[in-house]
């Protein structure tokens, strides 16, 4: 394939619980003795207080808290990468992003808020480390995180992401966006209004209602299969015979709209009720 021939695009991915079964905080909390539930509960405390913009809490933690701020250090953050379990086939699907589908190249990044040293050490091998996007912290000389240099939630995600389309020289359309929770939402509406293409891999309601397409597996490949459909333009035969050539089978495709509703009694009728029962 000639680079006249491809189609190019970036394929920007969150991180925690996006191509990770768990958190970057619990692990975190888990090396430095803090209680999980402890990490928990301050993270609810700041949400209801909108004290940080989502996905930015443990950043915060980590230069304000004085349990976190006291104990970790950056030798921690590159422990808690190499403990974080990843999804399944996370380097195959750089390579076929890269150079596996036949007119299209992606190229593919990560945008998250949790700290670069975790994501460096995680994805060691997989990622190239100028690819990664996270929170960056500065260190006093002792090791203790001193401020933050970049933060990678919220709006961070949206800026890094027009920074990568001007450095590719892209269209808005040819972005692809993955993620999973309400830190994403920002960069998917983003990405939406301006045509490109988003894939949520969680069924979290604000998000699953925002992406273009929801897919749930434990394969970091799966996020292929939309991709296939609606960029590749693929039929689902041909995108089964893919993941054969490469040894996989697709045992189960469930393809189901979800309908969230909340459903209560109307005024009018609550009154009638009454009545009746004096």
């Amino acid at each position: 394939m000639t680079d006249k021939l491809l189609k190019r695009y970036i394929f920007a991915s969150d991180f925690d619980q996006t191509l990770t079964f768990n958190d970057t905080g619990y692990v975190l909390s888990e090396i430095i003795g803090i209680p999980t539930a402890e990490f928990e509960r301050k993270v609810k405390g700041m949400a209801r207080l909108n004290l940080v913009a989502q996905g930015a809490e443990l950043a915060y933690l980590l230069l304000h808290d004085p349990e976190f701020h006291s104990r970790v250090r950056r030798e921690h953050l590159i422990e808690a990468g190499k403990q974080i379990r990843l999804k399944e086939n996370i380097d195959l699907l750089y390579k076929l992003l890269k150079n596996g589908i036949e007119g299209h190249s992606f190229d593919f990044y990560i945008l998250s808020a949790a700290p670069v040293e975790v994501i460096h050490s995680a994805l060691e091998g997989i990622v190239p480390p100028d690819h990664v996007f996270g929170t960056v912290f500065r260190y006093t000389d002792s090791g203790e995180i001193d401020t933050i240099v970049r933060a990678g939630a919220g709006y961070g995600k949206v800026a890094a992401l027009d920074q990568l389309q001007t450095k590719h020289q892209i269209g808005p359309d040819h972005i692809v966006y993955v993620g999973d929770g309400s830190s994403d939402i920002h960069v998917m509406l983003h990405v939406n209004v301006r045509d490109g293409f988003t894939i949520a891999v969680s069924e979290t309601k604000n998000i699953a209602q925002i992406a273009k397409r929801t897919i749930l597996s434990a394969n970091a490949l799966a996020v292929l299969t939309p991709i296939f459909e609606e960029i590749v333009g693929w039929p689902r035969l041909r995108i089964r015979e893919f993941f054969e050539s490469y040894g996989l089978l697709i045992q189960e495709w469930d393809r189901v709209r979800t309908d969230w509703l909340t459903l209560r009694a109307a005024a009018s009728q609550k009154a009638h009720t009454v009545a009746a029962a004096q």
